[in-house]
């Protein structure tokens, strides 16, 4: 490779502008929207910490969401960071008819009548064209009608119909939201929209696909055979997330199951409190984040984090308690949906989110809590190399560990383990990349070519306009150089005394194995020398 030039002092000292953005743990997934399309104010939410971008196909045509998808591309090369993009399918919309009338108002304890007939609704019934729900009713259960604001109880069942009292008066009109919280309804969670919205992901390359309206972990299979059998040619295959918000989820073992078959959980918190009594989200939402974290899996709290900043600049305290109790939690990251999609201050939504995550980091109950929530590493050897990389980083003083990973199995495991110094992730997959960006305290190094290392003079290293591609070489010292070199474009590293922690399988580039650990100096001149040896360091 070519020799690098002994670094002058003055490049490890300018911290890149962007530095702060790097120095929170939690992730931030951002919705984008009409408030929010433009490519400009996309690198300002960017700057202001999004890490993850959805797009949410429930609104707006398949190809506005190939511009967005562009557009962050573009803001990722300029920035050389790599940023995620998740697919939002919309799932099953069950909805009552239509009425006669503007609406209906039902009382208290009257009888109403849901059938399959296509004639307009009274005040006496209403079609539900959704034979699926009559067969699954049983006597006893209820129905929930526009997100809870009428409650129905079936007392009767006959062929095509159910007779339901009401017991939460209310009005009632078009093509209002059905849920069935005590059934599990024989339809798949994917519709012809989805699959052809499916379709349409594979063939953009979005990074994570999310899965609404789970009831069972065979939803999760399904999707799974979906993405297998439409994957286009030398596509890479996105991650699947499966949105918790059916109380059947949580019924024997499926929580476990679905979690153990998908790559991510979203607890989408909206559709949980309708279906399960509100005082039991947030119990469930611990519940969900403990399982993700034990296995590993990254997971996000979703919906109404922020609500009132779609009108208003600021949050309400309650509002920004929620946000905080979800990074106490152990959250992975933490989601905006209308604030950033089509309310009125998405920059500052996004701003005030990543406010209150470097608040909460530090504030040492949070560091506690996280270590008494630790699982015990599991008897793997990346495990220990892992979890002996994270003490050894706490006890030097270390600025961050370094982990190499093929397909983001030894970052994962590595970000599980929650370690109090940033994880710097890099990997020969651009896409490995994208999807790592999702989880807890992971930054994730946009790889310049298909190889770990490549040789480019110091200047060109900050050139954020045009970067420099070059094929290098998998030698180690060179793969430990790059590492030191992403350190300091992060700003991670200010000091040329900065100590980094390297993990890495040997020999390199064996997938799902570190058995490796280096501690080198950040910038120490023998280190651009590519002679990295721990023994130069002297004190």
């Amino acid at each position: 490779g070519a020799k690098a030039t002994s670094a002058t002092p003055s490049t490890v000292a300018t911290v890149p502008k962007v530095a702060q953005r790097w120095r929170k743990s939690t992730k931030q997934l951002i919705t984008l929207g009409p408030a929010s399309s433009s490519v400009e104010m996309i690198e300002k939410l960017f700057l202001a910490g999004a890490d993850v971008f959805r797009l949410n196909f429930s609104h707006g045509s398949q190809e506005q969401k190939k511009e967005l998808l562009a557009m962050i591309r573009e803001i990722e090369d300029k920035y050389s960071h790599p940023i995620a993009v998740l697919g939002d399918l919309q799932g099953p919309k069950l909805r009552v008819g239509e009425f006669s009338k503007e609406f209906e108002m039902l009382k208290q304890g009257q009888t109403f009548r849901l059938d399959l007939e296509e004639a307009k609704g009274n005040n006496e019934r209403v079609m539900l064209p959704h034979p699926e729900i009559i067969e699954a009713s049983e006597i006893g259960h209820n129905l929930l009608v526009d997100d809870g604001k009428v409650k129905l109880t079936v007392t009767g069942k006959g062929d095509g119909y159910l007779d339901c009292r009401v017991d939460v008066e209310g009005k009632i009109s078009n093509r209002k939201g059905v849920n069935t919280p005590d059934s599990i309804l024989e339809i798949s969670a994917l519709t012809p929209k989805d699959r052809s919205d499916l379709e349409y992901m594979l063939g953009i390359g979005v990074d994570w696909v999310a899965l609404s309206f789970v009831q069972t972990p065979g939803d999760i299979d399904e999707i799974n055979g979906l993405i297998d059998e439409h994957l286009p040619e030398g596509m890479f295959r996105p991650c699947v997330m499966a949105k918790i918000e059916k109380p059947s989820c949580f019924e024997g073992d499926n929580l476990d199951r679905i979690v153990e078959k998908c790559n991510g959980i979203m607890v989408a918190r909206g559709d949980l409190g309708v279906e399960c009594p509100p005082e039991d989200v947030p119990i469930l939402q611990k519940l969900i984040i403990d399982n993700c974290r034990t296995r590993g899996k990254p997971v996000v709290v979703a919906t109404q984090m922020l609500e009132s900043m779609i009108e208003s600049p600021t949050p309400t305290r309650a509002e920004a308690s929620d946000v905080a109790t979800a990074i106490y939690d152990g959250a992975d990251a933490i989601m905006l949906s209308a604030e950033s999609a089509a309310g009125k201050y998405p920059e500052e939504s996004v701003a005030m989110q990543q406010r209150i995550i470097n608040r909460v980091e530090s504030d040492r109950h949070y560091r506690n809590l996280l270590d008494q929530t630790l699982s015990e590493p599991e008897n793997t050897p990346t495990d220990a190399i892992i979890a002996a990389a994270r003490q050894i980083a706490k006890t030097i003083n270390a600025k961050g560990i370094v982990t190499f990973s093929l397909r983001g199995s030894t970052v994962l495991c590595a970000s599980k383990g929650r370690p109090s110094v940033p994880i710097l992730a890099l990997c020969p997959f651009k896409e490995t990349a994208r999807q790592l960006a999702m989880s807890w305290g992971v930054y994730p190094d946009l790889p310049k070519a298909g190889s770990y290392g490549y040789t480019v003079e110091e200047e060109d290293m900050f050139d954020y306009e045009g970067p420099i591609v070059e094929q290098g070489t998998d030698d180690f010292d060179t793969v430990l150089r790059n590492a030191c070199r992403t350190a300091l474009r992060k700003g991670l590293l200010s000091d040329p005394n900065d100590l980094l922690v390297v993990t890495a399988g040997v020999p390199f580039g064996t997938p799902g194995a570190a058995n490796v650990i280096r501690v080198v100096p950040g910038a120490g001149p023998s280190c651009w020398d590519g002679i990295c040896r721990i023994d130069d360091y002297e004190e």
